[in-house]
């Protein structure tokens, strides 16, 4: 077996809307990045996500960020089907059509408890449907697996980082606690 050239790059499916590096998903057009690394199986990014769903949303509206979610599947281990990469693959899905924030925020408000069995697959189509994902392509691209190998990329680029948990948020590249007051501050302090 022939050894990998350590600078040819191995093509990774990457959802529309991803960022240059392929490692999340941009939604908004501001000045200022705030990064949210999450699991969708993870119950403290359940709470980030709900709890400044209004004020991300806000900033979003006011062109003042970008907002860029970095799926993981940290916690593939606690669930019966690998639940954090099937939840990512399929936001890689919803993005592709350009639902992911929605469709993000339909994960989260729907996630199962910790340890147990995830959602199906056809929970997770009926998700889009109910998020506007009209697409028929994102049925297939969740049947056919199509972004399953992106979350492990997302994982192991993050955790090259320094990432070592979720959530985790950073503003223009620094570390920020994952509270809305604290991110708008920070949001504040970027832009003068």
């Amino acid at each position: 077996m022939a050894a990998m050239d350590q600078n040819q790059t191995v093509e990774m499916p990457a959802p529309r809307g991803a960022t240059d590096d392929k490692t999340g998903v941009v939604v908004g057009s501001g000045p200022v990045d705030v990064e949210a690394y999450i699991d969708f199986q993870c119950p403290y990014c359940k709470q980030f996500e709900l709890a400044s769903r209004n004020t991300i949303d806000k900033l979003l509206e006011r062109q003042m960020i970008r907002f860029i979610r970095h799926p993981m599947n940290f916690l593939d281990a606690v669930s019966t089907n690998h639940y954090s990469t099937r939840a990512a693959a399929a936001a890689a899905s919803a993005s592709d059509t350009g639902r992911f924030h929605e469709y993000a925020y339909a994960l989260f408000e729907n996630q199962p408890p910790e340890g147990g069995l995830g959602l199906t697959d056809d929970q997770l189509i009926s998700l889009g449907q109910h998020t506007g994902v009209t697409d028929s392509t994102f049925v297939t691209d969740i049947r056919t697996g199509r972004y399953l190998p992106w979350p492990a990329f997302v994982t192991a680029r993050a955790t090259a980082r320094g990432v070592g948990g979720t959530p985790s948020v950073f503003v223009h590249g620094v570390p920020v606690p994952a509270r809305a007051d604290l991110i708008v501050a920070a949001v504040g302090r970027v832009i003068g």
